[in-house]
């Protein structure tokens, strides 16, 4: 039923709910005609009509429902029957948790809520929703509460962004604390650490350096330039990308620095005014792969000069050996004993991976061949001694030679006679070294009348090789060749130098 306007003032225009209000029969409410309505009603109604913020207001003890247009959208399917209802029968899928606050506002005590939970059925099913809001008591003419009234804002779609937000947070810190590579945040110029992870921990030895700016975090990195390397990226607003940068760092707390090999970024950050605010640093630890590498190329050098070397003595052996033959017969012989010499030491030092071996394995290798030490013939004995590889295919092939002398003209040639084999070192890593193989037993000895390529291998070539000095003494009652040197020069091997990394 509709009433005159002089009698409608407190339900002028209101939008499309001022109209429905003015439309409604109220008669047949608890609320009765509007004309009879009090005027605190009115007024309150008059208000949340003409108000674009989200309002209802439940009136009298029945709690009937009225609301404006800006409160249609979170009703749903219930607009428009929820008009001039009970709020409890309007909203009774949640009036288990709203009925509490309800009855303090009837009480007199206004209360405020922020992104409360309710789940509501809006459209035919229920829905998660959350909504911020106040309840507050409505006095009538006489002083009483009246009613309630509540402005309210549906923030659904704010915590569900914010959820969302959080567990993209969330994820993004498990990512950051998991990743396989280092990470660090700093902020301001100073390059203040925020964050770390875990793996970046690791790498500067787990020093708390939060809160720290990086000159005093790590002053081991100081003078290598990375701070100014920071600055310039903070200045410059320009990412930096290194690739197998040597660092110096500290991997222990009170422990020496280390030489460590980096890829990284260093990533400036910008705010929301574009103007760079901190620098994100990330990267990996690439030293095994640097050292890797550079062993690669190590050993493949170490190949070419090995394959050139024992090219070379091939070369040596057997020029010298057809010049000193007297016959094919001899040359063939000669050189099948010697390159085959050559071979055993070449086995030995394989299995060693070409890092040498000991003295002792090289004589008994070399020695084999010629004399069975059970036998009595041959007494080898020495502390261990470390070879290079060149000291060791210098020794095999120098003791093949003499050994092959002894067999042919010395004391192998006898069945009486005999070969002492024996060194003795001093007690630090350049301290002498004496070598010496002694015969006894065999026919006379006189020297040669000419040199051989035996006697040339054994006095220069081991000379040369190991920076040594080498004396043949043909004593009539046998050889005896004799060696000095210092442990430093038989152990030549190449160290790796991670600066030529």
């Amino acid at each position: 039923m509709s009433a005159a306007p002089s009698e409608t003032t407190f339900l002028a225009g209101g939008g499309e709910m001022g109209s429905m209000m003015r439309a409604h029969y109220w008669a047949s409410t608890p609320l009765g005609p509007h004309e009879i309505w009090p005027q605190s009603l009115k007024t309150a109604v008059s208000l949340m009509l003409n108000s674009l913020y989200p309002m209802f207001i439940a009136w009298g003890s029945d709690q009937i429902f009225l609301y404006n247009d800006a409160y249609r959208p979170i009703l749903g399917s219930k607009h428009p029957d929820a008009l001039g209802r009970r709020f409890a029968v309007v909203w009774q899928e949640i009036w288990d948790d709203i009925e509490p606050i309800v009855a303090q506002a009837y009480a007199g005590q206004a209360t405020f809520h922020e992104n409360l939970h309710l789940v509501m059925e809006r459209h035919g099913y229920p829905e998660d929703t959350w909504y911020t809001f106040s309840y507050s008591p409505v006095r009538d003419e006489s002083g009483g509460v009246g009613g309630m009234f509540c402005a309210c804002q549906e923030t659904t779609a704010t915590v569900l962004a914010e959820r969302r937000l959080a567990l993209e947070n969330e994820r993004l810190q498990q990512m950051f604390q998991q990743a396989p590579g280092f990470m660090a945040l700093l902020s301001g110029p100073e390059h203040v650490f925020q964050l770390i992870n875990p793996a970046y921990s690791q790498l500067i030895g787990h020093r708390d350096v939060k809160g720290k700016p990086v000159r005093e975090a790590l002053p081991e990195v100081v003078h290598q330039g990375f701070p100014d390397l920071l600055d310039k990226v903070y200045a410059s607003g320009e990412a930096y990308n290194g690739s197998s940068v040597k660092i110096a760092i500290q991997r222990a707390p009170g422990a020496p620095v280390e030489d460590r090999f980096l890829d990284f970024v260093y990533q400036p950050i910008r705010d929301e005014n574009a103007q760079v605010s901190g620098i994100f640093v990330e990267g990996y630890d690439v030293t095994d792969r640097v050292r890797g590498e550079f062993l690669q190329r190590l050993l493949m050098n170490e190949l070419n000069h090995r394959l050139k070397n024992t090219l070379a003595t091939v070369q040596a052996i057997i020029s010298r050996t057809m010049r000193g033959a007297t016959s094919m017969d001899e040359a063939r012989e000669a050189l099948t004993a010697r390159i085959m010499a050559l071979s055993r030491a070449q086995n030995l030092l394989t299995c060693q991976n070409w890092a040498g071996t000991d003295l002792s394995s090289v004589v008994r290798e070399a020695m084999e061949p010629f004399a069975d030490p059970a036998g009595g013939r041959l007494t080898i004995a020495g502390p261990s001694v470390a070879l290079g590889p060149r000291a060791a295919l210098a020794f095999a092939l120098a003791l093949h030679e003499l050994a092959t002398n002894a067999a042919k003209h010395g004391a192998f040639s006898t069945s009486a006679g005999s070969v002492e084999i024996g060194w003795t070192t001093g007690s630090g890593p350049s301290a002498d070294f004496q070598f010496q193989w002694r015969e006894r037993g065999g026919p006379p000895v006189s020297p040669p009348s000419r040199v051989g390529f035996g006697t040339h291998l054994i006095e220069r070539g081991l000379a040369a090789e190991l920076t040594a000095d080498v004396e043949l003494d043909y004593a009539p009652d046998g050889l005896v060749f004799s060696l000095s040197s210092t442990l430093d020069a038989l152990k030549e091997q190449p160290s790796l130098d991670e600066d030529a990394a």
